[in-house]
């Protein structure tokens, strides 16, 4: 079996960079808020919260 990798180097502008920026840290917030609710469901039911089930969560964020 013969395995590739292509690497790609990109050089953003000053407005594409701030938009990563932002678009990175919007992700980072979103995945520890839900990291953060699997640890509170673990904690109080002793059960691992699985993606189907964090989808369908009605708690509400500040």
């Amino acid at each position: 079996m013969m395995y590739k990798a292509f690497e790609l180097r990109a050089y953003p502008n000053g407005e594409q960079s701030i938009l990563f920026a932002k678009t990175f840290g919007c992700v980072s917030k979103v995945y520890n808020l839900m990291l953060g609710d699997k640890i509170k469901r673990y904690d109080q039911a002793n059960e691992t919260l699985r993606n189907i089930q964090a989808a369908a969560l009605d708690s509400p964020r500040g």
